[in-house]
This record gives C-alpha cells, sequence and structure tokens, in this order.
C-alpha cells in the first residue's frame, strides 16, 4: 500500500480536488483554480522524480485533475487510478509528452494536456547561448579562470570560431528551430541551411529581407538554402542545432555514420529530446576531434549521462534548462493549470494552441477554454469559437 505524501493545500474548502506532483514557478495558476472553487494540493516531497506509486497516494479516492511533470511515467495504471477517482483531466507541465500514454489516457477518457506557444523564444535562445559559448569556448576559459591558472595574456589561449558569416544549420525549422536561426542570422550575420520536410517560407522571408538590408548598408548580404538532405546540412554548415519531434524516425538522428559527415570544428546543439543523439557515439566523435564542439540541455537517458560525456571539454552540458526563463516556466504553470481547470468545468478547447497571449495576460481574466488537450480529436472535445 503507498505511503501517504507530504502535501501543501490551498482553498481546503474548494468543490474540485487538483492535485499537483510539484511545486511550480509563480502563484497566478494557483490563484486561477482556488477562484473556480478547486482545492489545490501540491505535493512537497523532497523527491525529484516521483514514482508511480508516490502518485496514486497523491490521487487517492477522489481526484478531479492532475497536473505533472515530464518526468513521470504516465501510462495505464496511472490514467485507472485517475479515472477509479473521478478524475477527467492531466496536463504535462511541457509542450512534450513522450513521458504520456495518449491511447491508456482514451481509454479512461482523460484529456491530456500540454503547454506549447510558450517555449519558443526560451528554448531558441538557450540554444544559441550554448552556440555561442561553444564557438568562444566559454565554459572551459571559465573554469581555466576559477582554478587560478591564468598568468597572462597568450597568443593561443581559448582561440575559438568567429560566428560573422558562417552557415547557421538547422534540422527542424518550426517555431524554435525558426527563432533560433533568426537570432543567430540578424545577431551574428551567419548564412542559413536548413532542412525540414516542410518549406519555411517565413524563415525565408526573413532572411532575404534582411539579406537586402545589410547590401542596402554596404554590407555582405546573408543568404538561405533549404537543402534536399539533412546530411547536407551536416557537411555545409559550421554550427548546427537540432529541432525535430522524436519519434521511431528521429530515434538517433545524429549517430556515428552522420557525426563523421560534419566538419572538424563543427558546433553541434541539442535542446530538442535526448534521444535523437546517439550520445556513446557523440562521445567517441569528442574524444577523436577535440576541435569539434557540442552544447547538449537534454541527455539520451535523463537525468543520466553516457560514460565520458562528463569528462570532455569540448562539450557543454547544462540540465534541461531550455524553458528555465521566470516569465517561460510561470506561463507553463499557468497553462497546464487551465488544461486542467478547462476540463473539469467543460470548457472547449482553445482553436490554436500556439496562441497563448491571452492566457498569459495577468491584467485580464483568461478564456474560458483549456489552452492545449492534445487528445482533443478522439474524446471529441467542443473546440472554442472565441
Amino acid at each position: 500500500m503507498a505511503k501517504p505524501v507530504s502535501i501543501e493545500v490551498w482553498n481546503p474548502n474548494g468543490k474540485y480536488r487538483v492535485v499537483s506532483t510539484k511545486p511550480m514557478p509563480g502563484t497566478r495558476w494557483i490563484n486561477l483554480l482556488t477562484q473556480q472553487d478547486c482545492r489545490v494540493e501540491i505535493c512537497t516531497l523532497k523527491k525529484t522524480i516521483l514514482s508511480v506509486e508516490d502518485i496514486i497516494a497523491l490521487i487517492g479516492d477522489r481526484c478531479d485533475g492532475v497536473i505533472g511533470q515530464l518526468t513521470e511515467d504516465w501510462g495505464e495504471t496511472l490514467f485507472s487510478a485517475l479515472s477509479k477517482a473521478g478524475g477527467t483531466a492531466f496536463s504535462n507541465m511541457a509542450v512534450g509528452y513522450n513521458n504520456v500514454d495518449v491511447n491508456a489516457a482514451n481509454k479512461y477518457g482523460v484529456a491530456v494536456g500540454n503547454t506549447p506557444g510558450v517555449l519558443t523564444e526560451t528554448t531558441a535562445e538557450l540554444a544559441a547561448s550554448l552556440s555561442v559559448s561553444a564557438a568562444r569556448r566559454i565554459v572551459e576559459a571559465d573554469e581555466f579562470m576559477r582554478a587560478g591558472l591564468y598568468d597572462g595574456w597568450l597568443p593561443h589561449l581559448f582561440v575559438g570560431n568567429l560566428l560573422k558569416g558562417q552557415t547557421v544549420g538547422v534540422i527542424g525549422a518550426g517555431r524554435i528551430g525558426s527563432a533560433y536561426a533568426r537570432m543567430m542570422i540578424e545577431g551574428f550575420k551567419m548564412n542559413l541551411i536548413y532542412y525540414d520536410l516542410y518549406q519555411a517560407t517565413r524563415l525565408e522571408k526573413f532572411v532575404t529581407a534582411y539579406g537586402q538590408f545589410l547590401k542596402a548598408n554596404g554590407e555582405q548580404p546573408v543568404t538561405w538554402k533549404r537543402a534536399s538532405s539533412m546530411d547536407e546540412v551536416l557537411q555545409e554548415a559550421d554550427v548546427i542545432s537540432l529541432h525535430p519531434i522524436l519519434d521511431k524516425t528521429t530515434y538517433h538522428l545524429i549517430n556515428k555514420e552522420r557525426l563523421s559527415k560534419m566538419k572538424k570544428e563543427a558546433i553541434l546543439v541539442n535542446c530538442s529530446r535526448g534521444p535523437v543523439v546517439d550520445e556513446a557515439a557523440l562521445v567517441e566523435h569528442l574524444k577523436e576531434n577535440p576541435m569539434f564542439r557540442v552544447g547538449l540541455d537534454v541527455f539520451e537517458e535523463e537525468p543520466y549521462m553516457k560514460p565520458g560525456l562528463a569528462d570532455m571539454k569540448n562539450a557543454i552540458v547544462v540540465p534541461h534548462i531550455a524553458s528555465a526563463s521566470k516569465w517561460t516556466r510561470e506561463g507553463m504553470a499557468t497553462l497546464a493549470a487551465l488544461n486542467v481547470l478547462g476540463k473539469i468545468k467543460g470548457y472547449p478547447v482553445w482553436s490554436d494552441p500556439n496562441r497563448v497571449e491571452p492566457f498569459l495576460n495577468e491584467n485580464s481574466p483568461p478564456p474560458a477554454a483549456s489552452p492545449s488537450i492534445v487528445n482533443a480529436k478522439t474524446l471529441s472535445l467542443p473546440v472554442s469559437k472565441l
């Protein structure tokens, strides 16, 4: 039998019981729930990743909805428990939902929410930050200084790569990939090569217009190219950022063979999903090519890294913080809470899950809708006409 889990309670006499498996940034999400007669219970257990047993204990005998995290295993067992407790709503505080068995949720009639539309710029900024940090060897230089090893300027000390005029490669030119590309192009006057199954028309128009602006001001114009294959990007780009979805076709998209196609001094950045990269093959490539650099925010088997990666001076590794700006994380918490609230109250589903500004405006009440329900069509949920 599951042990009781420590919780913090808001609005104890609320009609609807909503559980959050983790404390989340900000208080607006709590206020929005309590104002709609929800009792909010927040798990305060000092444990990074809750087990299925922990979450079953949180759900208890009666629960209307749960806000969960992408580290949790939401499958048959949890959706069955939530359904038995009378629950009809679950939301990840994340845009991805690889941790969720949506078919199991459908079986038990549970709506599954996620939080797109609020992570685009924040994630792109981290990818850009990793690109610059790797190019200029900032982390290596910082460690060198802190170790007290600097005893004077030297011509060859931490010589890195100039980004201006080089080529940035983007694999997956959706919202985040395109935002990253614009930052690198406008910020560093880099040329673009991208690969995507769909044409990134808006991005192409932006690069063309910016190139014309540079030319009119006497500077070298930037250019763009849509590659016919991913390998073309790998072979031509100086900096490559990965922004694909994770499915069977993109698992180990970057493997030993594809790493060998990249330039010896190339930079690879991954802020998408860890299993897109064969991490063991990457470690070997880093060992064999000391001028090749990588910036990683995600890992194949989080929270662990493959053996040897932590020892690589030419690797920058950060703990899955692409969305970790205050505005974004508070926005994610708000959207997740409103997904659950919307289903509990019988609201329709918002028609465009990527247009979330009306839900994030703190100066006005949010629309009476669930911002994003990924299985809305399967569950035949109504769509908002607002």
